[in-house]
């Protein structure tokens, strides 16, 4: 059946927030943790919700460590985010030959809000599901499921572009297309084991692959 609707996970995909997440992670575990986590320990906590990363180091501290990484995130936002090469190419041609597109992500609205409007994206979805809009987030179907009822877009005529396996998953258990991004912090082998049906090596690649080149 032909493609007729993209959903794009937010950060690691669209955006290029990793360093930004991985120094609010550092910092946040630093203050209460001295010296106990590296570089390295943070990179499995980028994807899930904070939530569920906080949740696997002190269930007790869970609300506590959440706000102060987003203090930290939020002060320091704009001067770390930026798109990746060839998205904005991308969106744009999708929108233009008709496409219907949408974000589908575990971050929260306030800062889905200032990351896209930061970069310039904001108008070229008709629909953006954040944390705050689903009682499961990714890997579970229903952000993308609530995502095709707000689009009035079927599964199987949808295709979901993410950086991590939570987002392979979701598309999987929603039933949908799914594309991994080479560019993902964690290796292309990575996201490839979790088998995607495409692989994207730049965003641009997604064009092909959706018939709108």
């Amino acid at each position: 059946m032909k493609i007729t609707t993209v959903l794009f996970d937010l950060d690691g995909t669209l955006i290029n927030t990793n360093e930004l997440i991985i120094k609010s992670f550092l910092q946040t575990l630093d203050t209460y943790y001295p010296g106990k986590y590296s570089r390295n320990d943070v990179l499995p906590f980028i994807g899930p919700p904070l939530e569920e990363s906080f949740g696997t180091i002190d269930e007790t501290k869970i609300e506590e460590l959440v706000k102060y990484y987003r203090e930290f995130n939020i002060k320091h936002h704009d001067d770390l985010v930026e798109e990746f090469e060839g998205v904005k190419e991308t969106v744009e041609i999708l929108k233009e030959k008709g496409f219907k597109l949408g974000v589908v992500t575990s971050k929260i609205r306030q800062t889905v809000n200032m990351g896209l409007n930061l970069t310039q994206l904001s108008s070229y979805f008709d629909v953006v599901i954040t944390v705050d809009d689903v009682q499961k987030p990714k890997p579970d179907p229903e952000p993308i499921l609530f995502a095709l009822e707000k689009l009035d877009s079927k599964p199987e005529e949808t295709i979901m572009v993410g950086d991590i396996h939570y987002d392979i998953l979701a598309g999987k258990n929603a039933g949908t297309k799914t594309a991994g991004v080479a560019w993902t912090l964690r290796g292309k082998d990575y996201l490839s084991s979790y088998n995607p049906d495409f692989m994207l090596d730049t965003m641009t690649d997604l064009l092909e692959i959706v018939g709108a080149k």
